[in-house]
């Protein structure tokens, strides 16, 4: 080999020039690189209406009601805790699975609140928000051909996460109107193929809270089986009307439950950072075990200085303890406004969300409303529609209430005269 040639290879090119290494002519002097084909995993995904509505309202300068992320700011003293991590050098790579510390408070804080031990060093693995952690544990458990019910309307990465996993999508609505569970639909959509259930309570975009008996029921179907659960828990502390009984069901507290189930909540619902994008999963060992060979793959591990300063904030239960209090209150001022309206409110049992009927207001599907709502009102809400496989319209539309007071305020205020 020349000096010459092996000055090309080192830098990436060849000594017979340009396109020869690029590998992408068609052989015809002087012809363009080629693109290959590309075959999509998932051909029906566009841009999703979350962005749509989003870039509406930025545009229109109007009120985003759509969107689930706060318009305020976190407490100061977890910023000034992850402050205080970095200054403390915890800045490199933590431990694939989380930093022992977190994992810890995780472990003690569901031991306390459901009543179930989870062992910090093998069963609680810290990720990046509840998306990837929904998406880790489907690669985990559905091999191709395996079927996986998700109950609609859904949160709109379950779907094409079981796709890229190669599983067989079976979507069953939750009853319209009410969007309770339907267990005998449930019962009667297992089949041999059944690897999994996808679960969400407190519910995304219904606000629907799952009761024991729901439960009890869910428990009782999947006993005879080895089905997987994956419950999506990440409103866990939003669950309202606590005088009348109600409180987040977890499926930890179900031990038939809790020894199938990836329990997945996130740090950023509960305290108001969603751009940081920190959740977990709890799920027992021979569970963990095969979702951390996933994890460590499609993400490895999660920023170091946050980690160790939610570690820390974590002391403090009241943050989480007083949220229900803290949502309900706006809630009600929410629904006190729209009850002026002609929207029809839905119940708001739990989340940050409250749908409404528009029947009486417009003859428009959700999707045009919603749009015409954006520009003509300057208020920004989502589709029920948008959150079904199917696109099924129910006259339904979804308002996000975790925004600062003088912000539904003003939000009422434009929806006033409908």
């Amino acid at each position: 080999m020349n000096l010459q040639t092996s000055a090309s290879l080192a830098r990436g090119t060849s000594s017979q020039g340009h396109d020869a290494n690029m590998g992408l002519s068609d052989g015809t002097a002087g012809s363009l690189p080629r693109t290959p084909a590309m075959i999509s995993k998932l051909p029906a995904v566009g841009t999703t209406i979350f962005t749509v509505m989003s870039t509406l309202a930025a545009e229109k300068g109007a009120i985003n009601l759509g969107q689930g992320f706060p318009d305020f700011d976190c407490d100061p003293q977890l910023v000034e805790a992850v402050s205080s991590a970095m200054s403390q050098g915890f800045n490199q790579y933590p431990p694939m699975a989380g930093v022992p510390v977190l994992r810890e408070a995780i472990s003690a804080k569901l031991s306390r609140m459901y009543g179930r031990h989870y062992n910090a060093n093998t069963e609680i693995t810290v990720t990046a928000g509840a998306t990837q952690a929904i998406i880790t544990a489907i690669l985990a458990v559905v091999h191709p051909g395996d079927e996986v019910i998700v109950l609609e309307p859904c949160y709109d990465s379950y779907i094409p996460n079981i796709q890229l996993a190669g599983g067989v999508v079976v979507s069953l609505p939750l009853t319209p109107g009410t969007f309770r569970p339907d267990f005998d639909k449930i019962a009667a959509a297992i089949t041999s193929k059944t690897r999994a259930i996808v679960i969400n309570s407190p519910h995304n975009p219904s606000a629907t809270v799952w009761t024991e008996a729901d439960m009890l029921r869910l428990q009782e179907i999947l006993a005879p089986t080895d089905i997987f659960l994956i419950s999506d828990e990440v409103y866990e502390h939003m669950v309202f009307d606590a005088d009348k009984g109600r409180r987040h069901e977890s499926a930890i507290r179900f031990p038939g439950l809790a020894a199938r189930a990836f329990i997945v909540s996130s740090f950023g619902k509960t305290y108001h950072v969603t751009g940081w994008k920190v959740g977990y999963v709890a799920a027992p060992v021979e569970l963990t075990t095969e979702f951390r060979k996933v994890h460590q793959f499609n993400v490895f591990t999660v920023n170091t200085p946050v980690q160790h300063g939610l570690a820390s904030y974590m002391a403090d239960e009241r943050p989480y303890l007083d949220l229900p209090v803290f949502y309900q209150r706006k809630r009600d001022l929410f629904r006190q406004g729209l009850a002026k309206t002609r929207l029809r409110l839905l119940p708001s049992e739990g989340s940050y969300f409250q749908c409404v009927d528009i029947s009486e207001v417009t003859d428009l599907n959700e999707a045009d409303f919603c749009k015409w709502l954006t520009t003509e009102l300057g208020v920004a809400a989502i589709p029920l529609s948008a959150f079904y496989s199917s696109g099924l319209d129910q006259r339904v539309v979804r308002f996000c209430f975790a925004k600062k007071d003088e912000t539904l305020q003003a939000a009422l205020q434009k929806l006033s005269s409908l």
